[in-house]
C-alpha cells in the first residue's frame, strides 16, 4: 500500500494543487502554534504577514487572508460591482469557467461578460467592443477588466501589456482586477518586480495564490487601492472566509515571504515545466500547444498515448478539447519525476507509431 501512495505521488502531473506543503510554510504554521492568542485576525502573526506584503508590493496596500481562490475571486469582484454591472474576462478565464458561478453568487448577480484573445489572453480591440457596443440601460455595465496571471493556459501578461489593458479600463471608468493564483511563477518568468505587473501597470486588487505555490490553504486578497478594501472586511466574515483562528492561515504567508521562498518555489516549478516542454517536444506526435512561460506544458498527442499514459497510473488534465492534455509542475516535482513521464510519454507514442 505504501509502495502504491508514493506512485501515486510521484506519477502526478495534472496540478499543482496536488503537491504537499512546503517546509517554510510548515514552520510557520509550527511556530505560530504557541500559547493562546486572539482570535479571528486580532494578531501579531496577520498583522507581520500583511506588512510582508506590503513591502513585496512596495506600498502601503490592504490586505485580507481567505481559504481559497473562488472565494478571493469572488469577493473580491463583488466589492468592485454592483449587482446590475458585469466584469469582462477572457473566455478561458477561472473565474469564468471554473467558480460555479461564486462571482456572480457573491454579487447578486453581477453578469461576466467573457471575450475571446490568442494564448489565453484579452483581444484588447473585443474587449473595447464589448464595454461599447451598448449603454443603455438593459445591458449589464461594464464595471471591471479582470486578467489572470499566469492565463489558464500558462502564458503572461507583460508589464507594458497590462498597463495597456489598464489604461483601456480606466478609459472606460472601469477597475481592473487581478486573479493570481499563479502570480508567483509569473514574477520569476516576468524577471520584474511584483509591483511592476500589479498597481504600477494599473491593478486595482489582486488575489495571491498561495496554495498552488507550496502553503496548505489560504490566498491574499491585496487592495492597491485602499478605498476599495471598504467593508471587505464584512464580506469575508457574511462568506464564512473570517477565520477564528486566523494565524494558521497568514503565518505561513510570512515563511514563505521572509526568506523569498514563494519565489524559490516558483522558480523551481517553472524550470521543470522548461525540463519537461524541452523532452516532450523531441517526441514524435507531441506538439506544445502555447509557449511554456509558466509552470505549465500544454500538449497536443494521440488519444491513444493519453489513455495509456493514464492506464500507467500517470495523473493529468485533458484540456482545450480532445486530445490536449495539461501538466503542471510544483514545487516538490522533481527532475527526476520530469524524466520518468517523458520517457512515458516516449513509450506509449512508440507503442502506436
Amino acid at each position: 500500500m505504501k509502495e502504491q501512495i508514493q506512485n501515486r505521488v510521484h506519477n502526478q502531473f495534472a496540478s499543482d494543487n496536488y503537491a504537499g506543503i512546503c517546509p517554510e510554510a510548515w514552520q510557520a504554521m509550527q511556530a505560530a502554534n504557541v500559547g493562546f492568542v486572539s482570535s479571528y485576525g486580532d494578531d501579531i502573526w496577520t498583522e507581520r504577514a500583511c506588512q510582508e506584503l506590503r513591502e513585496v508590493f512596495e506600498t502601503d496596500c490592504q490586505v485580507f487572508f481567505v481559504f481559497n481562490g473562488t472565494a478571493a475571486n469572488s469577493l473580491a469582484l463583488a466589492s468592485l460591482c454592483r449587482s446590475y454591472h458585469s466584469v469582462i474576462c477572457h473566455e478561458l478565464a477561472h473565474v469564468e469557467t471554473d467558480e460555479c458561478g461564486a462571482p456572480e453568487f457573491f454579487s447578486n448577480g453581477t453578469k461576466l461578460l467573457h471575450v475571446n484573445g490568442p494564448g489565453g489572453k484579452f483581444d484588447l480591440d473585443e474587449v473595447e467592443r464589448v464595454i461599447t457596443r451598448r449603454s443603455d440601460i438593459h445591458y449589464p455595465r461594464p464595471k471591471v477588466l479582470s486578467l489572470t496571471q499566469a492565463t489558464e493556459v500558462g502564458t503572461l501578461y507583460t508589464p507594458d501589456e497590462i498597463k495597456i489593458a489598464s489604461v483601456l479600463a480606466r478609459k472606460h471608468g472601469l477597475r481592473v482586477h487581478m486573479d493570481g493564483a499563479r502570480f508567483a511563477n509569473a514574477v520569476v518568468s516576468l524577471d520584474v518586480s511584483p509591483a511592476d505587473i500589479t498597481w504600477r501597470a494599473g491593478v486595482d486588487v489582486l488575489c495571491l495564490g498561495g496554495a498552488k505555490n507550496g502553503m496548505a490553504v489560504g490566498e491574499a486578497v491585496v487592495f492597491f487601492d485602499r478605498e476599495l478594501a471598504n467593508e471587505f472586511d464584512y464580506r469575508c466574515k457574511q462568506a464564512g472566509q473570517l477565520a477564528s483562528k486566523m494565524r494558521f492561515i497568514s503565518a505561513p504567508w510570512i515563511g514563505m515571504l521572509e526568506g523569498g521562498t514563494w519565489l524559490k518555489n516558483a522558480r523551481h516549478a517553472n524550470n521543470c515545466a522548461e525540463l519537461l516542454a524541452q523532452h516532450l517536444t523531441a517526441i514524435d506526435g507531441v506538439s506544445v500547444m502555447y509557449p511554456r512561460q509558466a509552470n505549465s506544458v500544454f500538449v497536443e498527442m494521440p488519444e491513444r498515448t493519453a489513455t495509456a499514459l493514464r492506464g500507467a497510473g500517470w495523473h493529468f488534465y485533458s484540456f482545450i478539447g480532445s486530445g490536449g492534455a495539461r501538466f503542471m509542475c510544483s514545487w516538490q516535482t522533481s527532475e527526476s519525476d520530469v524524466i520518468q513521464l517523458a520517457e512515458a510519454v516516449r513509450l506509449a507514442s512508440s507503442a502506436i507509431g
